[in-house]
């Protein structure tokens, strides 16, 4: 499985922008999608992730400011992100986890910076 991730860029504060990972190569189906993101020297974190059947697990963090969504037919997950700030910014990663909720896949980022 291969996950491409475009939409990164940058963007001043209190600004939107969206983010997109499409999952292409041999596979019936897949279970979940997302986003984590790392920022310079911290650690790999969640964003939020989404099931096929849209269940949603988001950090506190981006609640209220980013949604997540997906397109099951073309296995394409979204990241829509509004009212950025300063600290989103970070190398986002797309997953993927086929069966479980075990991430299988990672993406290879896309780096977004928010500028005050």
């Amino acid at each position: 499985v291969q996950l491409q991730a475009c939409g990164g860029g940058l963007v001043q504060a209190g600004g939107s922008l969206r983010l997109s990972c499409a999952a292409s190569g041999r596979f019936f189906s897949i279970n979940l999608m997302g986003w984590y993101r790392q920022a310079p020297g911290k650690q790999r974190e969640l964003v939020a992730t989404i099931t096929s059947g849209g269940n949603t697990n988001s950090a506190d963090s981006v609640k209220g400011r980013f949604t997540i969504s997906r397109d099951n037919a073309k296995n394409t997950v979204y990241l829509q992100m509004n009212s950025l700030k300063p600290e989103d910014s970070a190398v986002y990663f797309c997953v993927a986890a086929l069966k479980s909720t075990h991430i299988d896949y990672w993406g290879k980022g896309t780096e977004l910076t928010v500028f005050s």
